[in-house]
């Protein structure tokens, strides 16, 4: 290893080492203000592009969870990563081909929005001997662009799911809309936390509402006031994303 090279290793490790304590005081301020503990939080890195000695570190911190958002970077990464004390997740759109290739590597998929997808977890999970935790991603903001079930098909896509085997229902995920100021942010997590608390008294076997996955790097503040109990954060851990 070059000198060079060295010196901005150590740079990035300081970095995210002032990251992760900024980030997990903001997280303690707004859970607080919202009425809960810190660590009623759980606190995601979102790791697309980040090699895997620097998330290692992170974890090394006291990270809990990461998650990747595509199916051929997790695999690479997946024998490098010390998962002893970690969860991995997967946060990306799934596509039903790529399923085989995450069942029993991830500890919970965060993309599902169809019944198509959720059968054919049901059907590799059965197979490996597995139980899969799921979360239903809603398209919130009604984006075409955007994966997601709306809001209006919740509750049958949830109650057909949770009639399959070996996958369980978590909670519930989404990506709002970009938005220009926190207020109007603030009305998507507002929504989103108003199915989550109509959703969560109607459980069954498979259905277990636990997590509400909302706000990353520029509003997971927001997020967590609004009553997000997960939240992905990634550039604002490990600085901004380089692209390949």
């Amino acid at each position: 290893m070059t000198e060079e090279l060295s010196i901005k290793k150590k740079e990035m490790f300081d970095a995210i080492k002032s990251n992760y304590s900024q980030i997990t005081e903001n997280i303690a301020r707004a859970a607080e203000k919202s009425g809960r503990k810190p660590e009623d939080i759980s606190f995601l890195a979102a790791t697309k592009t980040v090699e895997p000695e620097f998330i290692n570190y992170a974890i090394s911190l006291g990270l809990k969870q990461i998650g990747e958002n595509r199916v051929q970077e997790l695999l690479s990464k997946y024998d490098e990563y010390n998962l002893d004390n970690c969860e991995l997740h997967f946060i990306g759109h799934l596509q039903t081909n790529k399923v085989r290739q995450i069942i029993g590597k991830v500890s919970m998929i965060q993309s599902v929005d169809s019944f198509h997808l959720a059968k054919e977890i049901s059907r590799l999970s059965v197979k490996n001997g597995v139980t899969t935790d799921v979360l239903i991603e809603v398209n919130i903001g009604r984006e075409e662009n955007k994966s997601g079930v709306l809001t209006e098909n919740l509750e049958e896509l949830i109650g057909k799911i949770s009639l399959l085997e070996n996958i369980k229902i978590r909670g519930l995920m989404s990506v709002p809309p970009i938005c220009d100021t926190k207020t109007e942010i603030s009305k998507f997590f507002d929504n989103m936390y108003k199915l989550f608390i109509d959703i969560s008294p109607k459980k069954s076997d498979n259905v277990c509402m636990d997590f509400l996955s909302m706000g990353m790097s520029d509003d997971y503040q927001e997020a967590i006031l609004c009553g997000a109990n997960m939240i992905r954060v990634g550039s604002r851990l490990f600085g901004a994303r380089v692209y390949r």
